[in-house]
């Protein structure tokens, strides 16, 4: 089985719940979604296009 890696958004998304002392789960209950499927986003097998400007807003990444 070949190794999943983040997409640079997720990198990005990674590096700033660690700032912010979140984790994913909490991040997936703030967006309304599963963490599953926040995991899929991040690592680009779902687009999650819905997700994605409530994503930047809980965590302030705007300028990204």
């Amino acid at each position: 089985m070949a190794e999943q890696k983040l997409t640079p958004f997720g990198i990005e998304v990674k590096k700033r719940l660690i700032e912010l002392g979140k984790t994913q789960n909490e991040l997936a209950s703030e967006v309304g979604t599963s963490k599953v499927y926040l995991s899929m986003i991040l690592y680009g097998k779902r687009s999650g296009e819905k997700y994605l400007p409530l994503i930047k807003d809980v965590l302030d990444i705007w300028s990204k």
